[in-house]
């Protein structure tokens, strides 16, 4: 049997990520031939945030462009991955048998919390795609069992890849240039994240909000941190949680680039 995938959080910043010079564009665009070639993806974005979970299970998921204001080049990018209806009811399942209610959805397409960083990875896109969505009214805990729920999936060679942003003041971020160094309170949260990760502590990670310093100011809402508690729940089995980093970067002085990876 082949070893399980490990699954990842990966940072997405701006949708100009995919054209911007920065590290992270670059950490990115290595980062898919550094990994096992898997059968499929499931990506987990803070982009699809749904009342209840839900599943893309359509053949052909199009490019959404679910932002405003950016260069027209954007618009004209698509990332054409086939979707895995069969996959997506594989994951209804594990979902169902988990106690998690979820719902298969066949007409939306791929976000760019998806397709930007699966445009660097996997710039073919020949691997299928599909998504699952956020719950950003619900607990960490309930992400946390998301994840849990779809663990088996890394068995079967489904790289599971959760793309929010470990710190995200979207407010603040654009007071400052892209190539700005890190303000204080942006770092001092992604150290103590990056800590958190690295000592497996599962607990303070779900409190991250008074745990982590400036919790509040880093995550102003909930939705580019959950992604990560799916990735560590999917993560967690045989090794306690414990994670580690793959890439330290920032963009705007504010939006922590960090990525981490969760093996078995």
């Amino acid at each position: 049997m082949p070893a399980a995938l490990p699954t990842l959080f990966v940072s997405h910043g701006a949708p100009t990520l995919v054209t911007d010079p920065v590290p992270t564009r670059a950490f990115l665009l290595g980062l898919g031939g550094a990994l096992p070639r898997p059968r499929a993806i499931l990506c987990v974005s803070a982009h699809w945030d749904t009342s209840a979970p839900r599943l893309t299970a359509g053949e052909r998921p199009g490019t959404m462009y679910d932002f405003y204001g950016f260069p027209d080049e954007l618009y004209e990018m698509t990332y054409p991955a086939p979707g895995d209806p069969a996959l997506a009811r594989r994951t209804a399942g594990l979902l169902a048998s988990a106690q998690i209610p979820v719902a298969l959805d066949a007409e939306r397409g791929l976000d760019h919390g998806a397709w930007v960083p699966l445009t660097l990875m996997y710039p073919q896109a020949d691997i299928p795609v599909l998504q699952l969505s956020i719950q950003s009214h619900l607990s960490p805990r309930h992400h946390l069992e998301l994840g849990r729920a779809i663990a088996p999936l890394r068995e079967e060679g489904v790289l599971i890849v959760a793309s929010g942003n470990a710190t995200h003041n979207l407010r603040e971020a654009f007071s400052h240039s892209i190539d700005e160094p890190p303000v204080p309170y942006a770092r001092e949260f992604a150290d103590w994240l990056t800590g958190r990760i690295l000592a497996g502590d599962t607990d303070a990670l779900l409190d991250y909000l008074e745990q982590g310093p400036q919790g509040p100011r880093n995550h102003p809402t909930a939705d580019h941190y959950l992604p990560l508690l799916v990735a560590l729940g999917a993560g967690m089995e045989g090794n306690g949680g414990t994670g580690r980093l793959l890439h330290d970067g920032y963009t705007y002085g504010v939006l922590s680039m960090a990525a981490y990876a969760w093996d078995a």
